[in-house]
């Protein structure tokens, strides 16, 4: 039995990943808004139906990797070693990332074809908007959970990957609603505030170090150019964010 689900689960996530690749071809070779999920499930030799079991939007078919942030992030916190902070836990996931040249990391060769898809399309950048937002929820019901300050129990939330294809992410959406709605108090230990300015400081630097260095890559540098000056000002900012939130 357990065999079989072990087979059903990497068929489904193979067939996911074979969708997500017809359509990241298409829309990298004729622009996002000019390829519909109708021509997406023809060349995967699939149903529409079964495109939108695995992505409920379009946008999802090319931002195919936000459960996986989800998942990585969650992690990140949730099974740091006894007495690493968790903005240091996140910060740590951060540049293994970058060190290991993971497609999340963002600063690699190629990137840019990615950029350029997201920057043409109006829908493609408010679904990044959007999934901003949502991570950075996600964290702050992650810091309130890890110092016990928020609403505590998030389990059904961010970490549930498993919850099928069609719902990777409910786990943000979950949390996003629960992590503003805890206590308002000063200190870590009353509520949830601390937590949620902690989470934005955090990916507020993440993300402003990450759009200049795409900057630099979408004018021409190479990503081996850009690497050395993205670490050291990713070191620059998280160190400011941890002494802005030392609790966290």
């Amino acid at each position: 039995m357990d065999t079989d689900l072990g087979l059903r689960e990497r068929k489904k996530r193979q067939t996911r990943q074979l969708i997500s690749d017809v359509a990241s071809g298409l829309f990298l070779m004729r622009g996002f808004d000019n390829v519909t999920v109708a021509e997406v499930a023809e060349a995967a030799n699939v149903s529409a139906k079964t495109v939108f079991n695995y992505f409920p939007r379009k946008e999802d078919l090319f931002l195919d990797r936000v459960p996986e942030v989800v998942e990585l992030v969650t992690r990140a916190v949730r099974d740091r070693p006894e007495g690493r902070p968790p903005l240091a836990a996140l910060r740590r996931l951060i540049f293994e990332l970058l060190r290991s040249g993971h497609a999340l990391s963002g600063i690699r060769e190629g990137q840019q074809a990615f950029w350029q898809v997201i920057l043409d399309s109006p829908a493609l950048r408010a679904r990044v908007r959007e999934a901003l937002e949502d991570l950075e929820a996600l964290i702050a019901a992650l810091l309130a959970e890890a110092t016990g300050a928020g609403p505590g129990d998030t389990d059904a939330g961010p970490g549930d990957t498993d919850a099928g294809p069609g719902d990777a992410d409910a786990g943000s959406r979950d949390v996003h609603g629960g992590a503003g709605s805890g206590n308002v108090g000063g200190g870590p230990g009353s509520g949830d505030v601390d937590a949620e300015l902690a989470a934005a400081l955090f990916l507020a630097a993440y993300r402003t170090v990450y759009v200049a260095s795409a900057r630099r890559m979408m004018a021409g540098e190479c990503a081996a150019e850009v690497m050395p000056d993205h670490l050291a000002l990713l070191e620059r900012a998280f160190d400011a964010v941890e002494r802005a939130c030392p609790g966290f």
